[in-house]
């Protein structure tokens, strides 16, 4: 049955003007639904979510709320509008009008980080699918649906770039989006992140907060891209990005909140047995999440970065606002290293350290989060502040790969590392208690033990408001 793009698929591509953009699409989607059946939230695909769907970019249409099922989302593809004579801001082809076209010379690389950003997408949501069951509150439930269905949204701007520049190619990479299974033996995620279990709200205000973030990094570095189509689609991909950020950073910052209180109210730093979840262990928490997040980031010093940014495919983040030549063919770049036992800072081309460029532009957020959440602290008059993991802390990638490192920056021995890992990372105990807090709360207005209320609600909403109906079994 063919697509009425206009009403079912919102967009501003001009998709009903394109017949075989609209074959495409049209051959694509079944195996979307059916992912999304499958893949998505389990048990909840009946309820009506009172949910934000984008209809255009502007101001009137970005952002209509209403109750929908989420199979019956209208996933749209949406690109920012175009800027008037834009140039490519950066790279060999500096000033050059940027491409409206795939240039033959960058196809592969292009298709390359298309895929590798679209891949991210579908896996988060494989990796909260289960998390309704024992979601903390329904405002809570609503943003984690809501953050799913943008997923599948950036999932269809990806797939839209994908089948309208990249042909067959394109059409068989958008296949295996919808073909790999986060955490599969066979088959995982491109990325190891998203391999990860997400097995509790803990860890999915921590993705969302620090896994999240490296996407908006991501998505910031290729809005810069010399392919117009790639730049315009991040661009607003950005704009809902921001509220995946904010469930995170609320999120954990909500949890803190109520682990003071009780801290307060019994005097105790150990407040599990009052049903919160002490700071130590949240501190343990950011530590896992932090550490798996900056290896997204690649490798400290890497040719395919230099290449990419020379190419004019995937800059910097504001890469615009930069004081230099945009260019780096001279320039160098301070980065640590391990080197006979210690971390020293060494100068490195700052053409090969772009990842690492990017990785000190997310570092320095995280520290303006983590400021808040001690804020938090410092005002119920608790001695504790929660910190950031030195950045060679348990890698898997780069400079610091298979080096052990504390999480204040030193190197020790194997075996002191393994001695005292329980320190620093959740064990399995401590997951299992976690594990032991998730209960569903799902009467409107109420909130579970470990959690604060937000200060508000979504589109100006009570609290109290009922933004998921029809809870399963209910």
């Amino acid at each position: 049955m063919s697509i009425n793009y206009s009403e079912r698929i919102p967009n501003n591509v001009s998709l009903s003007d394109d017949r075989r953009l609209q074959r495409a699409l049209e051959a694509w989607q079944p195996g979307f639904l059916n992912w999304w059946r499958e893949m998505g939230p389990e048990s909840f695909q009946s309820c009506d979510v009172y949910l934000r769907t984008a209809t255009s970019t502007d101001a009137q249409g970005w952002a209509q709320f209403g109750y929908v099922k989420m199979p019956d989302y209208r996933w749209g593809i949406f690109l920012a509008d175009p800027e008037s004579d834009r140039r490519i801001p950066f790279g060999e082809h500096k000033g050059e009008p940027v491409w409206n076209e795939v240039p033959g010379e960058h196809r592969g690389v292009l298709r390359r980080l298309i895929v590798t950003q679209g891949d991210t997408e579908p896996a988060s949501v494989e990796q909260q699918r289960h998390l309704g069951k024992t979601c903390p509150s329904l405002y809570d439930l609503r943003n984690l649906f809501q953050v799913n269905v943008e997923e599948g949204r950036h999932l269809w701007a990806m797939v839209y770039l994908l089948h309208a520049y990249f042909g067959r190619d394109g059409r068989e990479e958008a296949e295996g989006l919808l073909q790999r299974r986060s955490g599969n033996a066979d088959n995982p995620r491109i990325l190891g992140a998203f391999n990860e279990k997400t097995p509790d709200w803990l860890s999915y205000f921590m993705f969302a907060h620090f896994t999240d973030r490296d996407g908006k990094y991501q998505l910031a570095s290729l809005a810069e891209s010399g392919f117009d189509p790639l730049a315009r689609t991040c661009r607003f991909m950005l704009t809902e990005e921001a509220h995946h950020l904010f469930v995170g950073e609320s999120g954990v910052g909500r949890i803190v909140a109520r682990t003071c209180q009780l801290m307060r109210a019994h005097n105790t730093f150990e407040v599990g047995h009052y049903g919160g979840i002490d700071l130590s262990l949240i501190q343990k928490y950011i530590n896992f999440h932090y550490s798996v997040s900056l290896d997204l980031f690649g490798s400290e010093l890497s040719t395919n970065a230099a290449n990419y940014f020379s190419a004019g495919l995937k800059g910097r983040f504001k890469e615009t606002d930069r004081a230099d030549d945009h260019q780096l063919a001279s320039s160098s770049y301070s980065l640590l290293k391990p080197v006979n036992g210690t971390i020293v800072a060494t100068e490195q081309p700052a053409l090969l350290a772009l990842n690492e460029t990017l990785r000190d532009s997310y570092v320095a957020d995280c520290e303006r989060a983590l400021a808040r959440w001690n804020k938090i602290i410092k005002e119920a008059q608790l001695e504790f502040a929660l910190k950031l993991p030195h950045r060679g802390f348990r890698r898997s990638i780069g400079e610091f790969a298979g080096v052990s490192v504390t999480p204040e920056g030193q190197i020790i021995a194997d075996e002191e590392w393994q001695r005292r890992k329980s320190e620093w990372i959740p064990t399995a105990s401590d997951r299992e208690f976690v594990a032991s807090l998730m209960k569903p709360v799902t009467t409107p207005g109420q909130f579970a033990s470990w959690i604060a209320p937000p200060i508000r609600g979504i589109n100006h909403q009570p609290l109290d408001f009922d933004y998921v109906t029809g809870w399963p079994g209910a």
